[in-house]
């Protein structure tokens, strides 16, 4: 073991192909994975994850990106297997490191990301196109990408020959038989890939828990029309900025019910904006209109497409909700459509986002009231299906937290896939495939690497904690001047706090307890500020966890001369 508890691998085999989860297992986001055989690696997704409460002023985490620096050299790929922002969100932290790593991705997922590159500013990149059926070759590594739905047009699954073996990664998937855009998910090349032979399976966990079968999209369009027909004044639509079968389902019914549609934030102008001219979009004519000429339409003859079904504070939906947005203001009656699932984490968010436009006299229509969403993640019967035509020799449940991962794993068992052949890990947990058998050799450190302004990597998890602690608890500041060669106090104990109490008389009893404990320490040859500042410490806070069954941070500082 490691002095960080980290069991430290082997020294990699030749013709052995080693797979490292650097995020996604564990939780749901910052989706990553590096495969290596032969001094070669190959990298699979690189998302973000997005904060929540307890991560107070982080903007992204990122992946375990950290693990590889000293190796980017050794990187031959990237494949990207959909353009979700938890599976192409941290590329261009990763392309800073190095920016001509081939990366490979459908038509769609490239052109998101392209934009994503021109904000970071990230030139002179090496971006190559696939599609499904398409077979490229890297150093150690064959790659074939196989069709798959989701809920964002052109996801792929990806199968790769190594010398040790072969992989198929789903990426995440589902089986939807009538799906928007019609493209099935090919489950005829996952039987081929069956009978060639899948050495190890990773798959998507994330419903493994659902039973049955995930709804079709076209399911939701009885519950869509219903929120149009009955929506008196304005309406306004929720839903990832990537979810382009969803808006096309909005537009659609917009033009049946004879509504304009604005789009509002910024990545959702983007990102429709690009599925309209790769023509993954289709936008009746004359049906949008700018954001500044709303207010030229009645209320019931427009329908706003909005970021923020997530509770994300800055999104439009939250500003619209607290009064903030500069142009939509909301009114009694209007209607607010949450178009999306509710990702594990974002619960308080949310549903604070929807106390807030309820309050304002909304009507809000969510997964909970209605169906106006399905998954874009296969659930078990579906995953049952895949086991039974790919016949995998070992499986490695992916993208999920912990549970996911354990039901995922109990599907593959329940099809005959051997217990001792199927792993269940976390991120930096280290998975070696050798001889057609996948065993756990040790582990990394793939902890977050959280993004703050323009830091990256610099705030560890010491610092969140105490900003934790100033933002539940507040703090209270002790200066003291003291002569230690007198053993003397010269000014203070000074007592000031924030977010503690209002009236700071409250310290008034403490202060001479606090001069006697530094009195006694000096007295007793204690004679440098850090050990007297200790001293501060102790006497503050047992004082205040005793009166006030609190924990604030105490700050102590102590001037000896």
């Amino acid at each position: 073991m490691s002095a960080a508890g980290l069991r430290i691998p082997p020294k990699l085999k030749p013709d052995t192909l080693r797979v490292i989860p650097l995020g996604g297992l564990g939780d749901v986001g910052r989706n990553m994975a590096s495969l290596e055989i032969n001094g070669k690696i190959l990298l699979i997704d690189c998302g973000v994850l997005f904060p929540d409460e307890a991560h107070p002023g982080v903007d992204l985490i990122l992946p375990g990106i950290e693990a590889i620096r000293d190796r980017i050299d050794d990187v031959v790929g990237l494949v990207l297997t959909h353009g979700h922002e938890d599976h192409i969100g941290a590329v261009p932290y990763l392309l800073r490191l190095r920016n001509d790593i081939p990366v490979f991705g459908s038509r769609l997922t490239l052109a998101l990301l392209r934009e994503k590159l021109k904000e970071h500013r990230i030139r002179n990149t090496d971006l190559r196109e696939v599609e499904e059926g398409s077979i490229v070759t890297v150093p150690e590594f064959e790659l074939e990408f196989l069709a798959v739905n989701h809920s964002i047009p052109d996801a792929l699954a990806v199968f790769l020959r190594t010398a040790a073996g072969t992989v198929l990664h789903t990426g995440d998937f589902k089986m939807d038989q009538l799906p928007l855009d019609g493209r099935l998910t090919d489950l005829r090349a996952f039987a081929r890939l069956g009978e060639e032979g899948v050495d190890l399976f990773m798959v998507d966990s994330t419903n493994a828990e659902v039973p049955g079968f995930t709804t079709p999209e076209k399911d939701i369009q009885p519950a869509l029309q219903r929120v149009f027909a009955t929506s008196r004044q304005r309406l306004i639509v929720a839903c990832f900025a990537s979810h382009v079968h969803r808006v096309q389902q909005v537009l659609d019914e917009a033009v049946r019910h004879g509504r304009k549609v604005v789009y509002v934030g910024r990545s959702m102008v983007r990102n429709m904006s690009i599925a309209r001219d790769l023509g993954y979009l289709k936008v009746p004519g004359n049906t949008l209109i700018e954001l500044k000429d709303l207010e030229k339409y009645k209320p019931e003859d427009v329908v706003i497409i909005s970021t923020g079904s997530q509770g994300e504070p800055l999104s439009a939906l939250s500003r619209i909700a607290n009064r903030e947005h500069p142009v939509i203001e909301l009114k009694p009656g209007d209607t607010v459509l949450l178009a999306s699932s509710l990702i594990p984490g974002n619960e308080n968010s949310v549903y604070r986002v929807i106390n807030g436009l309820t309050k304002l006299g909304a009507r809000v229509v969510h997964k909970g009231n209605a169906m106006v969403h399905v998954s874009g993640h296969a659930s078990a019967g579906e995953l049952l299906y895949c086991y039974n035509i790919v016949k995998p020799r070992n499986v490695m449940p992916v993208h999920g937290e912990v549970r996911h991962l354990v039901a995922n794993a109990e599907l593959a068992q329940a099809t005959g896939v051997r217990r001792d052949h199927t792993v269940i890990v976390e991120d930096g947990d280290v998975v070696d495939l050798h001889d057609g058998k996948v065993s756990v050799v040790g582990r990394i450190d793939a902890s977050y690497v959280f993004v703050d302004g323009s830091s990256v990597g610099d705030i560890s998890e010491t610092e969140l904690t105490d900003r934790k602690i100033l933002g539940e608890e507040g703090f209270i500041s002790v200066l003291a001047v003291v002569n230690v060669h007198t053993n003397q106090i010269v000014s203070g104990p000074e007592i000031n706090a924030r977010g503690f109490v209002g009236d700071d008389a409250v310290f008034d009893g403490i202060r001479g307890e606090i001069s006697e404990a530094l009195v006694q320490a000096m007295q007793e040859g204690v004679d440098d500020s850090h050990r007297l500042q200790q001293v501060i410490r102790r006497k503050v806070g047992r004082w205040v966890n005793k009166t006030h069954r609190r924990r604030p941070m105490i700050i102590p500082i102590v001037v000896a001369t």
